[in-house]
């Protein structure tokens, strides 16, 4: 997300992390271009104006648009013309939100990019008795539903999205936190202990599996 507003983006950067998503955030067009060459992400929330660059958001969406053709871009401003709807499209963004906006239908544009973006997954997923559904964050196992939290979630489902491939603890902290996490060391272990406890009944087989030194993996026999 690049927004200029601190307090704009503060508000959003946690409604976006309660939803489940990992968020980055910048607030100068130019750095908001570094990063996402450095490391691109699954979808864009631009401002229109920003500074950084001489074209604000709009010349950042241009230069995204020439690096990836496919990432989501959602366009946020206060201008509520026609003639800035037209260039922001024309720039390549796929959807447009004039503030002020309620974060709910925020969210819903979010849910509704990633859905139709290129490189999206199926939203339900199904990994041996564990069933998970993204459109309405729920999961269960063997016919009974289990409660997670949004942290907990996130990581089960990039889990999920990998059967039977090991992944690493910084995997796990890219998708379920964001680029600027600086908590404790053992924040995987801990939620991949937070989620066996959910996520198994006595008798019942533990889903994940720990390859010491290596990472994590969910396979088709849980």
């Amino acid at each position: 997300m690049v927004e200029d507003d601190v307090a704009i983006a503060s508000v959003l950067h946690q409604a976006l992390q309660e939803a489940g998503h990992a968020v980055d955030v910048s607030h100068d067009a130019a750095l908001g271009l570094e990063m996402f060459e450095i490391e691109p992400e699954d979808l864009l929330i631009l401002d229109i104006r920003l500074p950084g660059l001489a074209g604000g958001g709009v010349e950042l969406c241009q230069r995204v648009r020439s690096i990836s053709s496919d990432v989501p871009i959602l366009m946020l401003t206060a201008i509520d013309s026609a003639a800035s709807k037209v260039a922001a499209l024309d720039a390549g963004a796929d959807d447009y939100l004039t503030k002020p906006f309620h974060i709910e239908e925020l969210l819903a544009r979010v849910r509704a990019l990633l859905r139709r973006a290129p490189r999206a997954l199926p939203p339900r997923l199904t990994v041996g008795s564990l069933e998970l559904d993204g459109s309405t964050r729920r999961v269960r196992r063997s016919g009974r539903t289990i409660e997670l939290t949004a942290k907990e979630f996130a990581v089960l489902d990039y889990l999920m999205r990998h059967p039977g491939v090991i992944v690493s603890a910084s995997d796990l902290i890219d998708h379920a936190w964001d680029s600027n996490y600086e908590g404790y060391s053992n924040v995987v272990p801990t939620y991949i202990r937070y989620l066996r406890r959910k996520l198994s009944r006595p008798g019942e087989p533990d889903p994940i599996r720990t390859h010491r030194g290596s990472g994590y993996s969910i396979g088709a026999d849980t």
